[in-house]
């Protein structure tokens, strides 16, 4: 009887054990949760009219409501566009804001959603730095002129200026508030459209050349020209490819479990389709937040 009693111990302590490690090692693999919000730069809306100013009182409750939304998200770690390099400089300004010492009005593009998000969100929820994850690589759209099929890449080029540019305009002129232009541009068929633009359609245009006043900033001398269109989203998915991997050091090294990444809208389609094929990510939509189900 003494034996049963003990062996009933054992197995119940065992038991315990299993499911206990099974509770841990279920919270430890649980997957990172990442939210992209995408931007029209803010700090290019300016036109020279008081409607187009972010720091105009109309825009920045417009702004404060963003940022309220994205608070209830509550990420732990805050990404912006600004590279890893310029990290001290990002932590510099960043305590001096926190601090009061600095106003984003007084700040070289302070109208930047770097700042207006990443500095004002990071200050609301009291985190200790924002994170530079960006590699800088310029490439324009007009870089891309010459070729068979080119005619096939710029008529989705103008669909997407025929479809963006009037909601730019409506808010540079207080017609649309830059709360919902932010949600109009994170809607899945507006990432669409953009991501298939730069990441898909240029790849019909073979034979041609780079316009030699498109903008770029890396080595060109060994373009194979017969696949120009292929080249062009080459230039883009590197890039990417390498804020891809910045936000996973990131994240490795700071152990951040919620994710907040600031990005301009055109990078968000190639990143949220990486983040996808990683089973230690989970993508959430800033729907979820700007525009709740009610």
């Amino acid at each position: 009887m003494r034996f049963r009693g003990t062996y009933r111990i054992v197995f119940f302590f065992l038991l315990s054990f299993l499911f206990g490690t099974k509770t841990v090692f279920a919270q430890q693999t649980e997957p990172v949760e990442i939210l992209f919000l995408g931007f029209d730069h803010l700090n290019q809306l300016a036109n020279g009219t008081p409607q187009a100013e972010v720091f105009s009182s109309k825009k920045q409750a417009e702004l404060a409501k963003l940022n309220a939304a994205l608070k209830q998200f509550a990420p732990d770690m805050i990404m912006v566009e600004v590279e890893p390099r310029e990290q001290a400089r990002l932590d510099s300004l960043f305590r001096l804001y926190r601090s009061g010492s600095l106003k984003l009005t007084d700040l070289n593009g302070g109208r930047s959603e770097t700042y207006q998000v990443g500095f004002v969100l990071g200050k609301l929820l009291n985190h200790p730095r924002i994170y530079g994850i960006d590699h800088y690589e310029a490439t324009s759209q007009s870089l891309l002129s010459k070729g068979e099929n080119i005619e096939l890449f710029r008529q989705g080029l103008q669909k997407l200026q025929n479809t963006a540019r009037p909601l730019k305009k409506a808010v540079q002129q207080d017609n649309l508030s830059l709360y919902d232009y932010v949600v109009a541009i994170n809607r899945p068929a507006m990432i669409q459209l953009t991501h298939r633009l730069f990441y898909n359609m240029p790849a019909l245009v073979i034979n041609g050349d780079f316009s030699e006043s498109g903008v770029h900033s890396t080595d060109l001398s060994k373009l194979d020209k017969a696949y120009i269109g292929a080249e062009f989203i080459s230039l883009f998915y590197n890039r990417n490819l390498k804020i891809y991997s910045n936000i996973l050091t990131a994240q490795l090294k700071n152990r951040g479990r919620k994710l907040l990444v600031i990005m301009g809208q055109t990078h968000v389609g190639v990143l949220q389709d990486l983040v996808e094929d990683n089973p230690a990510y989970k993508i959430v939509s800033p729907l979820s937040y700007l525009e709740p189900k009610k």
